[in-house]
């Protein structure tokens, strides 16, 4: 996953210009339908029990998720094919997003699992 948002290239571009900006304290990744540059993730699911996990990276060039991202859902939420990243883990803001290799439907209660090492984010 390598498609910054549009906040995130500014946050980078600050921080290339010498001027420090607010850094998110913690990443949480979400499941959606879509994304796109200026908004980041869309179509990310309401109520059933879904929610954004916490992710910590690992990583000195390609960041990896360190640990297991596990999604619980109580109900079906439909087809999910994208991965996001928000600097918080509810609203805030949307800073990376991508595509899964494969979508993954949700038809009722369970969990998705994203496994360690399999979450890379690069700066390309």
């Amino acid at each position: 996953m390598s498609a910054l948002t549009d906040h995130a290239k500014n946050l980078l571009a600050r921080t290339l210009c010498g001027r420090t900006p607010t850094q998110p304290t913690a990443v949480h990744c979400g499941m959606g339908t879509g994304g796109s540059d200026p908004t980041g993730l869309t179509g990310e699911p309401v109520g059933n029990g879904y929610a954004r996990q916490r992710v910590t990276f690992t990583g000195t060039g390609v960041q990896t998720n360190a640990e297991a991202i596990r999604f619980s859902f109580t109900g079906a939420v439909g087809t999910l094919s994208h991965l996001g990243l928000f600097d918080a883990a509810a609203g805030g803001n949307a800073l990376t997003w991508g595509t899964l290799s494969a979508a993954t439907a949700v038809t009722g209660a369970g969990t998705v699992t994203v496994n360690p090492g399999t979450f890379t984010l690069t700066g390309e």
